[in-house]
């Protein structure tokens, strides 16, 4: 049975590197990837990158993949981390056991949702989101990827092939 990956991107400004990446090291390893939004067609990056949102996430049945990311961007902190339907999403997939992952505005989604209460985990080097991992008990760590068991969090554009890696590495 071939692997499958959800990434879910904002409706707007996603992060180019930290999907793009991320996604060649799974196709590159078999994985299939799916890319999914809060709407479906075109969306456009932070630096005018495009990509196709081939379906709204809730209408995907998380138990249908092994991985599910959170990708950033400018647009996720503005329709994502807010996003109760996300955040309950991904409490469902990690409650089936599936992999939980976020990388940059992603991370500080999986951060909101609770389930790194009281361990580490990185984002981006700004404050905004920093505040925001601590506002959760989640304690900062300055690294590109910090890889729990059960979910791996990434910081951003300079530490996307990395947290490609790690994905492909939990799924091999």
């Amino acid at each position: 049975m071939s692997k499958k990956a959800l990434f879910i991107i904002p409706p707007e400004r996603f992060n180019e590197d930290e999907l793009f990446h991320p996604k060649e090291a799974l196709e590159s390893a078999g994985v299939k990837v799916t890319i999914a939004s809060t709407i479906t067609g075109e969306i456009t990056g932070d630096y005018q990158g495009v990509t196709n949102a081939e379906m709204i996430f809730s209408d995907a049945s998380v138990s249908d993949y092994d991985l599910v990311a959170v990708i950033g961007g400018s647009g996720t902190n503005d329709y994502l981390w807010g996003n109760q339907e996300l955040l309950d999403y991904l409490k469902q997939a990690h409650e089936q056991k599936i992999l939980v992952t976020g990388i940059c505005a992603g991370a500080v989604t999986v951060v909101k949702t609770g389930l790194l209460s009281g361990r580490e985990a990185t984002c981006y080097p700004v404050d905004v989101q920093i505040n925001e991992l601590k506002a959760n008990n989640v304690e900062y760590v300055v690294q590109h990827v910090v890889a729990h068991d059960d979910i791996i969090t990434g910081d951003g554009p300079d530490g996307a092939k990395e947290f490609g890696k790690s994905l492909v590495k939990v799924l091999s």
